[in-house]
C-alpha cells in the first residue's frame, strides 16, 4: 500500500486537517497565517501513519520512509549555489520570500530589526502563510484558501509576485507537502508552482531554498529528517534541470546527525521545526553569501 494507490484515503486525511507549520507571531499586510491546534496535527499524523506502512512502500522516491528505519546520512544535493563574497543587504531590495511558518519567523525577525534599522535585509518583501505548501498554493483562490495577501489583496502567488515587480524570488516550501503528496509529488507541485510564477515574472531570478530539518525527538512517520533530505536532493535535481538556483539552507542548520541544531530551535517542546533569532542570523548570512550575479 502506498500513497499513490490510496489517493482517496490521503485526500480524506488532508481534508480532516493539514500538518500545520504555524505559531511564529504577528503578521502584517504582506502575509497571512493559518492557525490550527496541535491536537489536530497529532490526529492527522496518527492517521497518516496508519495509512502509510513503511514495510509496504514500493519506492522511497514516491512514498515517505519511516523515521525508525533511516540512517543519519543525508542524500547529496546537486548544483547548490556555492559560497562567495557577502553581498550588501541592498541586494535584496527587489526580492520576495515565499514560504510557510519557517519563513514567517524570518519575516517577523526582519520586521523587528527594521524598527531600528530600516535597511535591514534590504527592502525584501514576504509572501508567507503558516500552513502553506506548494500543493495548497496551487489550489484555486477563494475566501478560505491559503494564499497570502499583498497590500491588502489576497491573490495567487504568481499574481502577487508580479504585482510586487520582484526580480528575485526566494521560495522555501515542502514541509506541508511531504505527508499528503509524498516526496515525488511534493517536488512536482513545486515545479508547477515555479512554472506559474515564472510565466508572470519571466525576468526574475529564482532561488529555491531547501526545506530545513527538525529536532530529532519530534520526527514522525512521514515528516522526518530522512524524508526532508530525500525531498531536498530531488528538489536540487529539479532545479538543475529547470535552471533554478538551489540554496542548501539545511546544510547550515543541521547537526552531525542531520537534525536541526538544538540552539536553532524555538519550539523543541512543540513541532521542533521553527527557528530562534540566532538561526535567522545564520540564515540571512547564508542568503547573502550564496548569490549569483
Amino acid at each position: 500500500m502506498n500513497l499513490q494507490n490510496h489517493g482517496k484515503a490521503v485526500l480524506a486525511l488532508v481534508a480532516a486537517g493539514m500538518l500545520v507549520l504555524s505559531g511564529c507571531g504577528k503578521t502584517n499586510s504582506t502575509s497571512s497565517t493559518s492557525q490550527e491546534s496541535s491536537a489536530a496535527q497529532s490526529a492527522v499524523s496518527s492517521s497518516l501513519q496508519s495509512a502509510v506502512s513503511s514495510s509496504a512502500q514500493s519506492t522511497i522516491s514516491s512514498s515517505p520512509v519511516s523515521s525508525q528505519s533511516t540512517s543519519s546520512a543525508a542524500p547529496t544535493v546537486t548544483g547548490a549555489v556555492e559560497k562567495g563574497d557577502k553581498e550588501e543587504a541592498s541586494y535584496l531590495d527587489d526580492a520576495v520570500f515565499i514560504g510557510d511558518s519557517v519563513s514567517l519567523k524570518l519575516k517577523n525577525f526582519v520586521t523587528i530589526k527594521r524598527k531600528v534599522n530600516a535597511g535591514f535585509f534590504g527592502k525584501a518583501q514576504f509572501l508567507a502563510a503558516g500552513s502553506m505548501g506548494s500543493g495548497n498554493a496551487l489550489q484555486p483562490l477563494n475566501s478560505s484558501s491559503i494564499h497570502p495577501s499583498y497590500n491588502g489583496k489576497k491573490a495567487l502567488l504568481e499574481d502577487n509576485v508580479a504585482a510586487m515587480n520582484a526580480k528575485k524570488v526566494y521560495i522555501m516550501l515542502g514541509m506541508n507537502d511531504l505527508a499528503p503528496y509524498g516526496i515525488d509529488g511534493a517536488v512536482k507541485n513545486m515545479d508547477k508552482l515555479l512554472s506559474n510564477i515564472k510565466a508572470k515574472s519571466p525576468n526574475a531570478i529564482f532561488y529555491v531554498q531547501s526545506a530545513t530539518p527538525m529536532v530529532e525527538a519530534k520526527q514522525m512517520k512521514t515528516l522526518n529528517n530522512a524524508n526532508i533530505a530525500l525531498y531536498n536532493a530531488k528538489l536540487s535535481e529539479m532545479c538543475k534541470e529547470k535552471g533554478y538556483y538551489f540554496l542548501d539552507v539545511a546544510s547550515v542548520m543541521r547537526d552531525s546527525k542531520g537534525n536541526l541544531q538544538k540552539e536553532y530551535c524555538s519550539d523543541p517542546a512543540g513541532l521542533g521545526i521553527h527557528f530562534t533569532d540566532t538561526a535567522c542570523d545564520v540564515w540571512i548570512d547564508y542568503i547573502l553569501t550564496h548569490t549569483v550575479k
